[in-house]
């Protein structure tokens, strides 16, 4: 499945828990929702994905963890925030440079529209 595949079905998902549950929630009930959703589809799912630190050649205790990794292609980092801001888009450009993934998706669940709060961010390494 490409990764265009792979987006659609996390944007259905969603779209689907955000039309179900609205904005207002924490966004550890969201990333519960939308990986129920998204395990209907029979994806390899990784929840709270751990992401090794290295600094000066050394690999750190530093407990980075991406919310939901999606067929070990596409990272999904959720918020429930007013606004997402440009250090939500820099973490998870961080988080693709640092597990060398080509895509990652930025979804707030607090927006009135689903679509405005969905954000795909390519991996500038590739």
């Amino acid at each position: 499945m490409t990764v265009n595949q792979l987006t659609g079905i996390v944007f259905n998902c969603g779209l689907k828990v955000h039309r179900t549950l609205g904005p207002g929630l924490l966004e550890s009930v969201y990333e519960e929702c939308l990986f129920y959703e998204l395990s209907k589809h029979g994806l390899h799912l990784k929840r709270q994905v751990p992401i090794e630190v290295k600094y000066d050649g050394v690999i750190l205790d530093a407990k980075l963890r991406a919310d939901i990794a999606v067929n070990d292609k596409i990272i999904l980092e959720l918020k429930a925030v007013s606004e997402l801001s440009p250090i939500h888009t820099a973490q998870l450009i961080t988080y693709l440079k640092m597990t060398d993934m080509k895509l990652g998706v930025l979804i707030n669940f607090n927006e009135e529209l689903f679509k405005s709060g969905f954000r795909r961010v390519i991996n500038g390494r590739l």
